[in-house]
């Protein structure tokens, strides 16, 4: 790929723009800690189209940069413990070449919801936190789903391109 470095810039930045699109998008159920996760679109097509290594780096600094810019010091540990836990777990599954994008998109929504409800369980030192569970598994399902339809229609797009 020509221009690697100018590529993950303009994805660092895609994806800053879209965790501020999302704060600004009313979007609540009532519920605690369910968002979209917009800016995961990012990661997982460049999970797909570039390399884990890249991915990685772009997911991390987006996390930790939102966090200063949109949100707070407990959002970039909530961020990087649902973030890290989401992106190990779809490396691992992309990397098997047996799931489609969606199928490792839902994945890593519903291993986001758990890595960042296990910080919280931590944090407040409190395990009954869990019985919220199964809300967030649905959540990261209908989340992941929808980020995975969006990135397999981004992905062939930025194919065509490459």
């Amino acid at each position: 790929m020509k221009h690697k470095t100018a590529y993950l810039g303009m994805s660092l930045a895609l994806a800053l723009i879209l965790s501020y699109v999302e704060a600004l998008i009313p979007f609540h159920f009532g519920i605690p800690g369910i968002k979209l996760g917009l800016a995961n679109l990012i990661t997982v097509v460049m999970l797909c189209c570039v390399g884990a290594k890249e991915a990685f780096v772009v997911s991390v600094l987006r996390i930790v940069l939102a966090g200063f810019l949109f949100g707070n010091p407990f959002g970039i540990l909530y961020g990087l413990s649902g973030g890290l836990l989401s992106f190990f777990v779809m490396y691992l599954l992309w990397r098997t070449k047996k799931l489609h994008v969606i199928s490792v998109s839902v994945t890593g929504g519903i291993f986001h919801n758990i890595g960042q409800l296990a910080m919280a369980a931590a944090v407040v030192e409190n395990k009954a936190l869990f019985y919220y569970l199964p809300v967030l598994l649905a959540a990261g399902f209908a989340t992941g789903l929808l980020i995975g339809i969006l990135a397999q229609e981004m992905i062939l797009r930025v194919k065509r391109r490459m």
